[in-house]
Parts: structure tokens; sequence; C-alpha cells
């Protein structure tokens, strides 16, 4: 069984998708790109502040299914310039200072609405 999660905490999705899917036990996160729910529109700055307003938008939906992102056991990193690596990783990090998820990073040619960063998540409930 299957079931949805979404939160006004979290930007709505802008395609046929949810925010969020629990199923057996995990909760997949669609990627998140840093779009401020309040605003709907892009954080302003660059990559360091893109990368922190992605990681609010999955707290919030990590928060609204219950869990937190010691919950987290995979994220996929999306990048729209590798030379940016550093510093998303540098932000990516605060969040997971212990026993951080595997975690894959890509570099693409480009990402929605021009965003700089994208992430997906899949959390796993405690047993």
């Amino acid at each position: 069984m299957k079931k949805i999660f979404s939160t006004p905490d979290a930007p709505k999705a802008i395609g046929p998708y949810s925010q969020a899917v629990d199923a057996n036990g995990f909760l997949f996160i669609s990627g998140q790109i840093p779009i401020d729910p309040a605003t709907g529109k892009i954080a302003e700055g660059g990559i360091a502040e893109q990368t922190e307003q992605v990681m609010k938008n999955i707290r919030a939906i990590l928060v609204a299914a219950g869990l937190d992102f010691s919950d987290v056991v995979k994220s996929t990193c999306l990048l729209s310039d590798m030379d940016n690596f550093a510093a998303m990783n540098a932000v990516y990090g605060k969040y997971y200072a212990t026993d951080p998820p595997a975690r894959a990073a890509y570099g693409v040619v480009k990402l929605p609405l021009g965003a700089l960063v994208e992430i997906e998540t899949v959390a796993a409930r405690p047993q």
C-alpha cells in the first residue's frame, strides 16, 4: 500500500508527481529544487543558498511524514555545474553530520526552472 505525502511547507509539484510517496516503510521524496514555498520562486543567491533551500524543502517533507534527516538512507544530487560540487557538499554535510546516507552526485545539462541543484531523497521508517 502506498500513501501520498504533501505539505504546504515545501513547494508544490510543478508536474504530474507527488512531493513524496510512502511505500513498504520507505519514503520516496521527489527531486527538490530550490523553490521557496512562500514565494513560489527559485531562492536567490548561488549554489550555497540554493542547496540550503533544497534541504529546507526536504526537511519539511520529512517532518510531514513523521521522519527526520536521521531516517534518510539515500540521496541523489543533481548539479547543473560540477564546479559547484564542493559548495553544495558543504551545505549538504551540515544536515548529515553523523551517519550520512548513501549518495550519488551527477552533473546534468540543465535543471527545471534554471535551478543549480536538485536533490531526491529516500528515507526508511524505523523498525
